[in-house]
């Protein structure tokens, strides 16, 4: 598999980032990452009435790859970075979500496209 020409998946809703104090407990209700560091807990979580007005939009690439394989992530966020525009990655073991302000979404959508990406929106 290459890095170029991924297909990336809009999943639905607007999400925010929340960065919760060490030794924090994984907080209830949905989340979409949780990562525990020596800074604290990052939480990824749809987003909900009486959040901050800062909103996400996440794009899901679905294409399984070995661990190993270089460039698969640096191929979506350089044509991001690149723009100016802000992002926050959370990744899995199958899949790396990249998220972007929800404003924004559709200029990223260009600038993937333009980098040769497919981004769908019917996730």
């Amino acid at each position: 598999m290459s890095p170029t020409g991924q297909t990336l998946h809009v999943l639905p809703g607007t999400f925010v980032v929340d960065r919760l104090p060490v030794g924090s407990p994984v907080p209830p209700g949905e989340w979409l990452s949780l990562v525990r560091g020596t800074d604290g807990l990052t939480v990824v979580r749809p987003a909900a009435d009486g959040d901050g007005p800062e909103r996400w939009r996440a794009l899901e690439g679905r294409s399984a790859h070995d661990l190993d394989l270089p460039g698969m992530l640096l191929a979506v966020i350089r044509p991001l970075s690149e723009a100016g525009l802000p992002i926050f990655v959370a990744s899995t073991f199958a899949a790396d979500v990249v998220l972007v302000p929800a404003e924004r979404l559709d200029e990223a959508a260009r600038l993937l496209e333009g980098a040769g990406h497919e981004v769908r929106r019917d996730a």
